[in-house]
This record gives C-alpha cells, sequence and structure tokens, in this order.
C-alpha cells in the first residue's frame, strides 16, 4: 500500500486525502489545530470545513510533520499559497531522496510572483522532475460527495505525472497527465482572478449575458497570459483552463465566486476577508498576476478591474462596461 502525506487539513487538503485514501493508499493528514486532528481521528469527520462527510478509516491525522513526513512515498501539499514557503521551511531535510511533491495549491507567491512549484523548489532544492501540479475542476465539496470528476497531473517527468495520477485516481477521480507545468500552474490561479469577476457581476445582480461575457473574454486573458510564459495554447482548453474556468465561476462553492458576490454586493475588501472562512487565492493573487502580465505586455482588462474593485476605486457596478477591451474597436482574434 502506498504511504501518502497531505499537509493541510482544510476543505481541499482534507477532500484530496479522502480522494488518496479511496485510491488505496494510506494517508497522513498534517492539521495545524490539535481540534481538527482529534476530531478526524475520532470521529473521522472534519465538520469545521465538510459537513456531513464521513472519512476513509485509512486516514490518519497530526499536528507534527515530522510524525507526518516519516516514510511517505508522496508528498501532496495543501496550504494557502502566501503560507507555503514558511511550511517547506518547518520541513527542511525531512522529504526522501525520491518522494514526489505535489502541488494542489492555485496561487502565486505575493512577494515573488512564483508559482507554487517555483516555491517548492526554490526552498526544498529538488529538482523539478520530482514536483508535480494537480490542478481541474475540483470544487470540496461536490468531491468529497464523491460526483465523478477529472483533474490534470502535470510534471516536466513522465514518470512522476503518471506514478502521482495512479495514486490519484479512483471510482470517481479521473486523471490525465500531461508535461505543461506552467499551463496547468496558471490555469489554475487564473480562473480565481475571472471567478472573483463573474462573482461581482452576481453581487451587483446583473444576469447571465454579462456573466458569460465575464468567462469568455476570461478565457481569452488567461491563454494569452499563459502563453506569454511559455504555456501551451491547448493546455488552456482543458481541465486546468476551460474545465476549471467553468466550475469555479458558475458554482456558489467557489470561494473566489463568493468573495466576488460580497464586494459587488458593496462589502469592503477587509470585510469580505473577515466573512471569509476559507482563503479565496484569488484576492491575494490580483497583484502579482499584473505585475507579471506587465512585464510581457499582456494586456488584462478583467483582472484591472477586479483589482480596481479590490482598492476601492471602482464601484462594482461600473465594472461590466470595461470588462470586454480597453480598445474602441475590439476583435475577437
Amino acid at each position: 500500500m502506498t504511504t501518502v502525506a497531505v499537509l493541510g487539513a482544510g476543505a481541499w487538503g482534507t477532500t484530496f486525502a479522502k480522494v488518496l485514501a479511496d485510491g488505496g493508499a494510506e494517508v497522513r493528514l498534517w492539521a495545524r489545530r490539535d481540534e481538527i486532528a482529534r476530531e478526524i481521528n475520532e470521529t473521522h469527520r472534519n465538520t469545521t470545513y465538510l459537513q456531513r462527510v464521513n472519512l476513509p478509516l485509512t486516514i490518519r491525522a497530526s499536528t507534527s510533520l515530522s510524525a507526518t513526513l516519516a516514510g511517505v512515498d508522496e508528498v501532496y501539499l495543501s496550504v494557502p499559497s502566501q503560507s507555503l514557503r514558511s511550511v517547506l521551511e518547518g520541513i527542511d531535510g525531512q522529504l526522501g531522496d525520491s518522494v514526489p511533491v505535489v502541488s494542489l495549491m492555485k496561487g502565486v507567491e505575493r512577494q515573488t510572483g512564483l508559482r507554487m512549484s517555483e516555491v517548492i523548489r526554490d526552498v526544498t532544492g529538488i529538482d523539478e522532475s520530482r514536483v508535480a501540479v494537480v490542478s481541474g475542476p475540483n470544487l470540496a465539496l461536490e468531491l468529497a460527495k464523491e460526483e465523478p470528476t477529472a483533474s490534470a497531473v502535470s510534471s516536466t517527468s513522465t514518470e512522476t505525472a503518471v506514478s502521482v495520477a495512479a495514486t490519484c485516481r479512483n471510482q470517481y477521480f479521473t486523471t490525465l497527465i500531461n508535461t505543461d507545468v506552467i499551463g496547468t500552474e496558471f490555469g489554475g490561479v487564473l480562473k480565481n482572478l475571472i471567478a472573483v469577476a463573474v462573482g461581482i457581476a452576481d453581487g451587483v445582480g446583473y444576469g447571465d449575458n454579462t456573466k458569460a461575457s465575464i468567462i469568455t473574454r476570461g478565457l481569452a486573458e488567461l491563454s494569452a497570459f499563459a502563453s506569454a510564459y511559455g504555456a501551451r495554447p491547448e493546455t488552456m482548453w482543458g481541465l486546468a483552463g476551460l474545465g476549471d474556468l467553468i466550475a469555479t465561476c458558475e458554482s456558489p462553492l467557489s470561494r473566489n465566486n463568493t468573495a466576488g458576490r460580497l464586494l459587488g454586493q458593496g462589502y469592503s475588501f477587509d470585510r469580505v476577508i473577515r466573512q471569509m472562512d476559507q482563503t479565496a487565492e484569488g484576492l491575494s493573487s490580483v497583484d502579482p498576476i499584473l505585475v507579471l502580465a506587465a512585464a510581457k505586455d499582456v494586456s488584462m482588462p478583467i483582472v484591472s478591474q477586479v483589482q480596481r474593485v479590490l482598492q476601492g476605486t471602482l464601484d462594482p457596478r461600473e465594472l461590466a462596461p470595461h470588462l470586454a477591451t480597453d480598445s474602441e474597436t475590439p476583435s475577437e482574434e
């Protein structure tokens, strides 16, 4: 039996621990809080983040990083993107020489603009062939309820991607592999920003026409950005691009959509942060993504408008007229 570690016992980390356990793995789940680890071990539930979801008996939780990581075959990371560096620094020297490290996160580091796989390599010094990324239309609660879905598993090493994909796969979770780590990661990051914009439009009270326009033009924005950084265009039409974009923009279960909806209803940025009980990665990714876009001269009018709403310099009700393009003679080409 494969033994894996999952670091992070929030909704997504706990859900993915269940995915791995249902695929036949023995799972060690690291939680920051004693009460969450205790509840998982004693009742096989995590009611703080997943209501009415029973967890497999092969998941055991701990607040000890060293105990969680000892002797595991694979490590999965599901912590807030802005906390990843500090978590990795806390496990220095505890990763086996050949253990794959898998990112389940969808963000960029605010201070550096690094993708999560780049942060992993920067802190741990491991070769990129040992790093993998999982991304796709994976709303945690739906997946925890075993509603069927699929995800992309990406690594520069086909061998690593195949191995991780096999560990993740079960009767309700299908995995497909690719070697486009850049596209897979940026697809997961950028769709969050578009989902915030869709949520803002929803909160204001705009209808499906507006939201469909945002999603369609948002796909064009994220495709142009990702391509500028070396991603393959076809990745943006796959599970990590279009698939994840649709799920995140359309579902009330999406944290980024929910954050945008609160902004559209007139909540300030600070109040939205206080209102949310889970991390909405899109909110912390807006600024670094726009810095990266400017470096490659990529125009991102939708994301720019979201930034202004977050800053309080644009009324959410004025967001829609600026979404399609900054040009007076727009083209879809």
